[in-house]
């Protein structure tokens, strides 16, 4: 059975985890227009023009913030899809809020407070990712920060917890219990199947669990989903294990519009 027409579609964010080539998000992004176009949806484009947190200072990073943001820039005038990524400090806010329709807070970051203010000043949505320590509950107060400067829209996503010892567990009762602090709680799906520091110097996972991990999220709730993709992930330059495949990312989104 087909989505309710008085119940909206769910929010779709995918992408890269790093710009690693015009040519990959141009990819991408050709694919996520042609789902667009089949299912009605509007899938918001993901690439990270920096990836700070890797593990190890000999990790891929990306282009940086001028040219990365060139790169966003020119996905969202070719293929007119919204676009969206990670800052990591506060300075950056501005220039990603000129291209970006929605910055995303870093899990490890989502108290750093001079990150969220800046980030709300630039009057795109924002996107808290729950660190790994907190609980769906400790998430009102990041929220409550970014409001309280000036956000007009703020958004949360559950990514799993870390209790240790190179794994994440997920407590999908988090989407329920942010549901009540916002009304957009996205499940990222690919970070959350992630084993991290486990891969000798790089964080690795197994991207088998996406699936499932989607469709648990939907079962207790979600309104969004965020897929990491790639069309050969395990070539990929950051998380590759974890990363979806780009060709089977429409028939998951089939299983989680019906």
């Amino acid at each position: 059975m087909l989505q309710a027409k008085n119940q909206p579609k769910p929010t779709f964010i995918a992408g890269p985890c790093v710009i690693e080539s015009a040519e990959l998000l141009d990819t991408v992004a050709a694919r996520l227009v042609d789902i667009n176009h089949t299912h009605g949806t509007d899938i918001i484009f993901k690439a990270s023009f920096d990836k700070a947190n890797r593990t190890s200072i000999h990790s891929f990073r990306g282009p940086g913030l001028e040219k990365g943001l060139q790169m966003l820039a020119d996905i969202r005038d070719r293929y007119g899809l919204r676009v969206t990524t990670d800052i990591h400090e506060s300075w950056q806010a501005k220039a990603a809020g000129q291209v970006c329709d929605i910055l995303q807070i870093p899990a490890f970051l989502c108290r750093q407070t001079d990150l969220l203010v800046a980030a709300a000043h630039t009057g795109a949505i924002v996107n808290i990712k729950k660190a790994q320590f907190l609980s769906g509950n400790d998430m009102r107060y990041p929220v409550e920060k970014a409001l309280e400067s000036g956000a007009k829209e703020v958004w949360l996503t559950e990514r799993g917890n870390c209790f240790g010892y190179n794994n994440l567990v997920v407590d999908f009762r988090n989407i329920a219990d942010m549901k009540e602090i916002v009304p957009m709680v996205i499940m990222d799906c690919t970070h959350s199947v992630q084993r991290p520091s486990a891969g000798n110097g790089k964080t690795v996972g197994d991207r088998k669990f996406v699936p499932s991990m989607a469709l648990a999220a939907k079962a207790f709730g979600a309104t969004g989903y965020f897929f990491e993709v790639h069309p050969t992930p395990d070539s990929g330059l950051s998380d590759a294990a974890n990363m979806l495949e780009l060709d089977q990312l429409e028939n998951l989104i089939i299983k989680l519009l019906q």
